[in-house]
């Protein structure tokens, strides 16, 4: 992939678990100055060999306009304007909220404010696919638990419980939960109040297998035009599932390509983005199911035959630079591999994945999330994070005498990247 200049920096918004180490080492490597911000000192990417500058601040935490001064000092202390690239929604939303303080000092995509908050909105998004004829599963909104209660007879079940906006903190941080039975309806109303439940998107959830779940990577130019595109599926989720990629496989899908090319340039979108299907048996359809406005932490799924990704191709856009064709590479596989391992144990529990195949899943992996030759350290910490998790959930369970053999659990995914 030719990259004429390498001489403009970049600045990572938030680096939790795998997402921004992808994007360090995909810049990095190219002899790009990369620089990351992350409430965790400990985050695997600012120990990367590729990452020439950390920086410790919550976006999460701290008022926004602190956030925007922050990193108005970032720019001046790294001097010129860095390329800006968020990882996680609020971030994305914050760079879309604040953008006129912070184009002085940085680049990024020309994004409304209103688009990133829509897409990022699980219920402004359905109306939005909904006005555009965009086939998305039937979704319902509820004011009350009591609203709940009343359609629970007619909702048909299996369905998805999906935060509005964020997580659902009363379920370990989850982002999604399936309810397949009347009693866990029941016992999901008993578990909510008022306020919970407003914050709710309850979707149909569309029967099939994890190989029926496609995803979209791109990014689009200043007129909406996609420079390049990926599909791909989700051979298998963490939490099981429900949750972001585990083990995905790089494949060609015109019909996704399609839908997601069409809708954002419809919608005028500007920058990187990460679409999320379900492919629907009953009607033949692919459905959307998330569109995130960022970058993806699967992005480095997605990469063509002579080097590019939409973090590389961001960059060269950015940076008055032109972007080659895309040739995607049809069978790579792409790990993560401590949720790869967690996930295993949760399919073989349901008689859905045994051992023997679980290794045979992984021939044609071509890159990891966190094991690389050129880059140890990370890999070390996410060792050091996992085995804390684990200590974490274990020892109150080891208390209780009574309580069944457990399974390993997810590692928390609070601004996980799907």
């Amino acid at each position: 992939m030719p990259t004429r200049d390498t001489s403009t920096p970049v600045v990572i918004l938030a680096s939790p678990h795998h997402g921004g180490l992808g994007v360090t080492r995909s810049l990095g490597r190219l002899g790009i100055p990369v620089f990351n911000v992350d409430s965790s000192r400990w985050t695997p990417a600012l120990f990367s060999k590729y990452c020439q500058g950390k920086f410790v601040w919550d976006i999460d935490q701290a008022p926004p306009e602190q956030s925007v001064e922050r990193l108005v000092d970032i720019a001046r202390l790294l001097g010129g304007r860095p390329v800006l690239i968020p990882t996680t929604d609020s971030a994305a939303i914050l760079v879309a909220d604040y953008a006129a303080a912070l184009r002085e000092w940085y680049i990024f995509p020309d994004q409304s404010r209103r688009l990133v908050r829509s897409l990022s909105s699980k219920k402004e998004m359905y109306f939005l696919a909904k006005k555009l004829r965009v086939a998305t599963p039937d979704t319902h909104f509820f004011k009350t638990k009591d609203d709940l209660l009343e359609r629970a007879e007619t909702l048909k079940l299996p369905i998805m419980i999906k935060a509005i906006d964020g997580q659902l903190p009363a379920w370990g941080n989850k982002k999604k939960l399936i309810i397949r039975t009347p009693r866990e309806l029941l016992d999901f109303y008993d578990s909510v109040d008022d306020k919970t439940v407003r914050n709710l998107a309850v979707q149909e959830y569309i029967q099939g297998g994890e190989d029926d779940v496609w995803m979209f990577n791109g990014y689009f130019n200043e007129r909406s035009e996609c420079l390049a595109g990926f599909t791909g599926r989700k051979l298998r989720q963490c939490p099981a599932y429900t949750g972001v990629t585990s083990l995905g496989m790089c494949q060609e899908n015109e019909d996704v390509a399609s839908i997601a090319e069409d809708l954002m340039e419809t919608v005028g979108y500007r920058g990187i983005v990460d679409i999320d299907f379900r492919y629907d048996a009953r009607d033949g359809q692919y459905k959307v199911l998330d569109v995130n406005p960022r970058i993806g932490s699967t992005f480095r799924l997605f990469v063509s035959d002579d080097g590019m990704d939409v973090a590389r191709a961001l960059y060269l856009d950015m940076t008055g630079q032109p972007v080659t064709a895309v040739r995607a590479c049809p069978g790579r596989k792409w790990i993560v591999e401590d949720f790869d391992l967690v996930a295993l144990f949760r399919y073989r529990r349901d008689g859905k994945l045994t051992f023997g195949e679980w290794l045979r899943s992984l021939r044609g992996v071509r890159e990891s999330a966190f094991f690389a030759m050129d880059d140890l350290v990370p890999m070390l910490l996410m060792l050091r994070a996992d085995v804390g998790e684990m200590l974490r959930r274990f020892r109150p369970r080891s208390l209780n005498t009574n309580t069944a053999a457990a399974v390993p659990s997810a590692p928390d995914e609070r601004n996980v990247c799907c």
